[in-house]
């Protein structure tokens, strides 16, 4: 899957780190949009499906867990691949989130912009 062909969604609360990572995206040719927390994002893939959803596990008003659990078992498309993204090495989160739907996890403190792209590409290679 190509990166003009590829619609990624990012949702993170952090401001800078959001930013950064859409922009690192965009300038790869990705078609990228973010949300702040679960509730915009669940909105944002009502409008339309991605096909890779970057995920932080903790975010203010829904977290990345309560997003997996209301944004699985309505979505029409089985194939959205799911990478939690965080600085968190939770165990039981992660398990709950590989539970619910994600495919990978990776530490943000250990992706530097080549790495994310790298991982971007990876994953959607996977799927063709």
């Amino acid at each position: 899957m190509s990166a003009e062909q590829s619609n990624i969604l990012i949702i993170e609360d952090d401001p800078a780190l959001n930013q950064a990572y859409v922009t690192i995206l965009s300038t790869a040719g990705y078609a990228v949009r973010s949300a702040f927390d679960g509730i915009e994002a669940l909105k944002l893939t009502a409008e339309k499906e991605p096909d890779l959803i970057f995920l932080d596990l903790r975010m203010p008003n829904m977290d990345g867990i309560g997003f997996l659990k209301e944004y699985q078992p309505r979505t029409k498309h089985k194939d959205v691949e799911i990478i939690v993204f965080s600085n968190y090495d939770l165990q039981k989160e992660i398990d709950e989130a590989y539970d619910l739907g994600a495919q990978r996890y990776v530490l943000k403190a250990w992706a530097s912009p080549k790495e994310l792209i790298r991982i971007v590409e990876d994953t959607l290679a996977g799927k063709q």
